[in-house]
């Protein structure tokens, strides 16, 4: 086994791995529960990571990642002006830092 990656949250591990898996190379999400021992060991050891079982797969497996992280922001998301988070269509205020947004250009 081979670590890959580490992912934001438990959904984008997820994607992840789909695509991995629909790419033909075997995978698995390690520290999917570790989100209950925050407090007893650091956040950074729960994030969710991906793994996956053939070294050989790697180079594969590290260009549908980099392809993930490359993939557009959706039209409808809006810029804080404050923090210059991106926030989806709908919101309001800023779901990072909870200033209003503008969906003014």
């Amino acid at each position: 086994m081979l670590r890959l990656c580490t992912a934001a949250n438990l959904p984008e591990a997820h994607l992840l791995l789909h695509r991995l898996m629909h790419a033909g190379i075997e995978a698995r999400v390690l520290n999917e529960h570790a989100q209950g021992g925050l407090g007893d060991i650091p956040f950074t050891h729960a994030y969710p990571e991906i793994w996956i079982m053939e070294a050989a797969d790697a180079p594969r497996a590290r260009e549908i990642v980099r392809e993930f992280e490359r993939a557009p922001l959706s039209p409808d998301t809006a810029q804080c002006q404050a923090c210059g988070e991106f926030n989806p269509q709908g919101f309001e205020i800023c779901w990072s830092c909870g200033k209003p947004l503008s969906r003014e250009p």
